[in-house]
């Protein structure tokens, strides 16, 4: 009798333990949430969603002030849910884009695989809308370094190169009754740890000491073209 509760005990043990787990899996791939902040203009007025031009690369910085982030209005809806892993094997549901046709989207521009990223001076990752020599996809965020495609109407899966993972989504908020959008937090494999690790350098002198710092309140949306001096096309 001891020996039946004793392994009784055991099984409970176990299946304790592989639920605890099973929770904390999930945990680890649920949203990351951050300081609610506001799209707005070079002027500082605020971004209304249906003023986003499609097909066009946008940029902010988000969560941090040196993370760059796409905005991009893909000019259809995009689709309403995709099932996607990280690196690491941690499931998460991307549920697509906002605005009145679901068709806005924001995610890293820190590439998945050297974690390559646009500055003032160069970008070799943007939005494609079209097909190219080294690109046989339309419309997708193509990274000219190692040739990395993803998809931005199925939350950055990988279609074509090295990439092991998708790009961290940025969560979007839609503000219905002034059409205004929100960066909220972060969905996915976010590398923002590696990107600090390999650029410190290049991060200090492009932003002193505040590359870490918390993007609170809102958050300034540019042309790409106008951010970055020179865009790398392949």
């Amino acid at each position: 009798m001891q020996r039946m509760e004793r392994r009784a005990f055991i099984k409970f043990c176990a299946a304790a333990a592989a639920a605890s787990g099973g929770q904390a899996a999930a945990a680890d791939a649920r949203p990351r949430y951050y300081q609610k902040a506001k799209l707005v203009d070079e002027n500082g007025a605020a971004l209304r969603a249906g003023s986003v031009p499609a097909n066009r690369n946008l940029i902010f910085h988000y969560p941090y002030a040196s993370t760059p982030c796409f905005l991009l209005n893909l000019g259809r809806p995009a689709k309403a849910s995709a099932h996607l892993k990280t690196v690491d094997d941690r499931s998460y549901e991307w549920t697509g884009g906002v605005g009145s046709r679901h068709s806005l989207v924001a995610y890293s521009a820190i590439c998945a695989h050297k974690l390559t990223y646009p500055t003032r001076d160069i970008s070799f990752i943007s939005y494609r809308a079209e097909k190219s020599a080294r690109n046989r996809f339309a419309a997708v965020i193509h990274c000219c370094s190692e040739h990395s495609q993803y998809d931005p109407a199925e939350g950055a899966k990988v279609l074509a190169g090295p990439a092991p993972q998708p790009l961290a989504a940025i969560l979007l908020e839609h503000d219905r009754k002034d059409d205004g959008l929100y960066a909220v937090g972060t969905l996915g494999g976010e590398l923002f740890n590696e990107f600090f690790s390999k650029y410190e350098f290049r991060l200090a002198l492009d932003h002193g000491g505040h590359a870490r710092t918390i993007v609170e309140s809102r958050c300034m949306v540019s042309e790409l073209a106008q951010y970055c001096r020179q865009q790398v096309k392949c």
